[in-house]
């Protein structure tokens, strides 16, 4: 799966999309009840995923890969 959807995001960012996915997921159910809450999908799923496609374009990693032997 590492080949399909390369990891570029590190620990602390993964965790952090997440929360920020799962509050503003939150606004459509309590708050405003706004329909734009559906955007915490975006960081949520790249959260859970461990891959950022913005990231992917413009070269940028968050994770730290330990180099192998």
């Amino acid at each position: 799966m590492n080949a399909l959807i390369p990891t570029n995001e590190g620990n602390l960012d993964r965790g952090v999309r997440v929360a920020i996915g799962l509050v503003l997921l939150t606004l459509v159910f309590v708050g405003p009840k706004s329909m734009w809450g559906l955007l915490g999908l975006v960081p949520l799923l790249t959260g859970a995923v461990g891959s950022c496609p913005l990231y992917r374009v413009l070269g940028v990693s968050t994770c730290t890969a330990r180099p192998r032997g």
